[in-house]
């Protein structure tokens, strides 16, 4: 399901990034209203500086001192008045900067948990964490320009539409000359704009590539890949580092136009009036007055520029969210839901032959491990098949009923940076004791002890501190704090020790008496201990019994649980 206003008013508009854009400057309409409004009053009053000025000066020369005075207060209100436009835009553009920033990194975790577990095979990680680091202040800046960028177009008519009453030429100049210069800028913004998305694409990769050589450090290490990565890893690097002066290139260019195009409009401007002065054409406060008009045009005509730049950035940067948030979920709620009857139920996994009986400790133990994994997803409704629980399919039930009644825990899973009692019972639900009950069936009690803190210790990113084996039993532990109706786990003890899998193996069933649970595994110390042994061959069920039996009676099995006993 694609967001779109059309069906809830709510929702971001992601038919293309401007419309994003458009949307998210929507969402707080008073107060970005208000922050244009602001930044026209804001430039406008600079903009009547120079006007001011030159009456005052016309004053002066005439001897008029009330006209002096009077002028001179005029000038007095246009500070004030800039002064306080000016923090209230500011407060504004802050606030609408931050609210299109985070309500985008709102979006994007949206976008993540509906994905689920589609996310890794649909986005790569680096694209995710460059929304949330990178993207969202090109975001929040397209949207704060707007009201700098609205009140200097409205500050450059109204110095125009003031320079065409007083003196035809000049005012055309400037009506011509703005337009011509913001042409010539223009020209940089199309190379800039591809520059900075051939950048946004490398910068994404590598940030992917970073991720994986962290995640997987260990393993390169063990098998001496660590040079090879760390070599493609720099040639990458150098890849982004030309990107990245690619799009300096571009952008020193226009950080120049920005200060060269304005500086000789400033020299032409100040050229002609001094010259329609030396004729008699204009007053010297006039003089006065049409300097003070082309000396202000620099900001203005500076802002136009960023506002152009910062836009261009914007605009880069809403595609790729837009990108995210279009992406459609593999896996969606029923239009009509099926009613679940309460309580445990069978689970049957159509495909393969796989039933699981509720309150049954049961093994599966198959040829290839990729099969096992294979049921555990369908059972868990990570993909669509035709599984059953209490005899309705699964596809049939909303995703979140489905999660909510069955686990699935693989080897795959992360431990978050955070205390480890949040990380064990994220919902806060269980008690000191469940806690206590599930570390020492995981046989993890040892590593809470062993931390300074115990459950209090802050847990690094990804678990770093832990070995593989207790980052295991860890997962193990939380797992069992979730307590849920059907807990499907998937080699939860590959990486331990033989006597800490003995005492798992050993655990396990007692800590789950009564629920149902499936355990994926070829290991003899845990498919012992289970009540129901299940034999996959191919994605097939070939054989079931208890371990002892289809030791004695399925060669096959017994030479695919042998691996674990050499």
């Amino acid at each position: 399901m694609r967001f779109s206003p059309a069906g809830d008013p709510g929702a971001p508009d992601t038919r293309s990034a401007t419309r994003y854009l458009v949307w998210l400057a929507g969402r707080h309409k008073v107060l970005f209203t208000v922050g244009i409004l602001l930044g026209v009053v804001w430039m406008v009053a600079q903009a009547l500086v120079p006007a001011a000025v030159g009456r005052a000066v016309d004053g002066l020369t005439r001897g008029d001192e009330d006209a002096l005075l009077t002028w001179g207060l005029v000038l007095l209100g246009l500070g004030v008045l800039q002064a306080v436009a000016g923090i209230l835009r500011h407060r504004c553009a802050v606030h609408n900067f931050l609210a299109a920033a985070y309500r985008t990194v709102q979006l994007t975790v949206g976008a993540a948990n509906r994905l689920g577990a589609a996310l890794p095979r649909r986005v790569a990680a680096g694209e995710v964490v460059s929304i949330g680091t990178a993207d969202i202040n090109q975001i929040g800046s397209a949207i704060d320009i707007t009201a700098r960028g609205t009140g200097a177009v409205v500050a450059i008519v109204t110095v125009g539409v003031i320079l065409l009453g007083a003196s035809l030429p000049l005012g055309l100049v400037v009506v011509l000359g703005v337009p011509l210069l913001m042409a010539v800028v223009g020209l940089l913004i199309r190379p800039l704009h591809r520059q900075q998305q051939a950048y946004r694409d490398s910068e994404g990769a590598l940030t992917t590539r970073a991720g994986d050589i962290v995640s997987g450090l260990r393993v390169l290490r063990g098998v001496g890949g660590e040079p090879m990565l760390s070599a493609r890893y720099r040639a990458r690097s150098q890849a982004l580092r030309a990107d990245g002066v690619r799009v300096a290139r571009v952008e020193s260019l226009l950080e120049a136009a920005q200060v060269l195009l304005p500086g000789a409009f400033l020299v032409l401007v100040t050229w002609l009036g001094a010259r329609f002065a030396l004729r008699g054409e204009i007053s010297a406060g006039q003089l006065v007055a049409f300097y003070g008009y082309t000396a202000f045009l620099v900001s203005p005509l500076r802002q136009l520029t960023e506002a152009v730049d910062k836009l261009t950035r914007g605009h880069v940067a809403a595609r790729r969210v837009v990108r995210l948030l279009r992406l459609d979920p593999e896996l969606v709620d029923p239009p009509r839901p099926a009613a679940l009857p309460d309580g445990p139920g069978e689970l049957v996994d159509v495909e393969s032959g796989v039933t699981l009986r509720p309150g049954r400790f049961t093994a599966l133990a198959a040829t290839a491990p990729e099969d096992a994994a294979a049921i555990v997803d369908r059972l868990g409704r990570y993909v669509d098949s035709d599984a059953t629980l209490h005899g309705v399919p699964l596809r049939a039930l909303p995703l979140a009923t489905v999660r909510e009644r069955i686990l699935v825990a693989d080897n795959n899973a992360h431990l978050f940076t955070g205390p480890l009692r949040a990380e064990l019972d994220p919902h806060d639900r269980a008690d000191e004791a469940a806690i206590a009950a599930a570390l020492a069936a995981a046989s993890a009690t040892d590593i809470v002890e062993a931390l300074p803190d115990g459950l209090a210790s802050a847990v690094a990113e990804r678990g770093r501190e832990f070995s593989g084996g207790q980052q295991q039993r860890l997962r193990l532990a939380r797992a069992l704090v979730a307590d849920p109706e059907t807990l499907l786990l998937v080699e939860p003890t590959s990486a331990v020790d033989a006597h800490t899998e003995a005492r798992i193996a050993e655990r396990l069933g007692a800590a789950r008496a009564g629920r149902t649970t499936l355990v994926c595994t070829t290991s003899p110390l845990v498919l012992s201990r289970a009540d129901h042994v299940i034999f996959v061959e191919d994605g097939k069920v070939v054989a079931e019994g208890t371990h002892t039996a289809l030791l004695d009676g399925e060669p096959r099995y017994r030479a695919t649980v042998s691996r674990g006993e050499d």
